[in-house]
């Protein structure tokens, strides 16, 4: 029994001294230097492997509810569920893409 509580304060104890010097050691040139380079890597693996960043998502809605309810129902009505052949000025503006696409091949 008394191993639990050894390994339970062993636990906090590391945690409160690991937070304390990242605080310490995100300010050095080491440690920002370090932080680019994790930023690097996890950006790669993210690009490589396709992978979405759900959890900030997730974690935002969490935190921001009424604040995600509101962009969602922005982006429902940004984004109508209709063809853009459907909206007015739709051939002006297909013209006016292919010149400018026209003029870019040149």
């Amino acid at each position: 029994m008394y191993w639990l509580l050894i390994l339970s304060l062993k636990s906090i104890l590391s945690s409160i001294i690991g937070s304390s010097f990242y605080s310490w050691f995100q300010n050095t040139a080491l440690g920002i230097w370090f932080q680019k380079q994790v930023n690097r890597f996890m950006d790669y693996f993210a690009e490589k492997y396709d992978l979405e960043l759900a959890k900030t998502e997730s974690k935002f809605k969490k935190q921001y509810p009424l604040i995600a309810e509101r962009l969602e129902a922005l982006e429902d009505k940004a984004h109508p569920p209709i063809p853009m052949e459907c909206f007015d000025g739709y051939e002006e503006l297909s013209k006016r893409i292919e010149a400018l696409e026209k003029k870019l091949k040149k």
